[in-house]
């Protein structure tokens, strides 16, 4: 049975930086594309960032660009969501997902992701 596990949030200043890191179980990580996605307070759920299954190719979400940064390792069967220069706005509960193909089409899609976190809260004080 596949099974995602995020950790690593917390409560932050702004302008503070935390990492978060999705474990996975039941199946060898790298050989799927992988995402991550937020949800804040009466909001849709949102895309953040993807990474291909190689790690060779990544997509952020332009709320996100040049203070995020995703990442996997293989050897830890885990994928990473470094983040940085938080805002209050990035306040929110973050998933991780993964599809069940190396390839998904659209990286930003929520259908495109099988597998899915129980979520970890971000909070993001000014």
């Amino acid at each position: 049975q596949v099974q995602l596990v995020e950790s690593g949030g917390g409560l932050v200043q702004a302008g503070g930086s935390l990492r978060l890191s999705c474990a996975n179980s039941g199946r060898t990580f790298s050989r799927y594309a992988t995402a991550w996605f937020r949800q804040a307070p009466g909001e849709e759920r949102k895309f953040v960032a993807a990474v291909s299954f190689s790690g060779a190719r990544t997509l952020y979400a332009d709320p996100v660009k040049g203070r995020f940064t995703i990442s996997r390792d293989s050897a830890k069967n885990a994928v990473y969501l470094q983040m940085s220069r938080l805002k209050p706005e990035d306040t929110a509960v973050y998933y991780c997902a993964s599809a069940e193909t190396q390839v998904v089409t659209d990286p930003a899609e929520e259908s495109e992701y099988d597998y899915w976190g129980q979520g970890t809260q971000v909070t993001v004080s000014s």
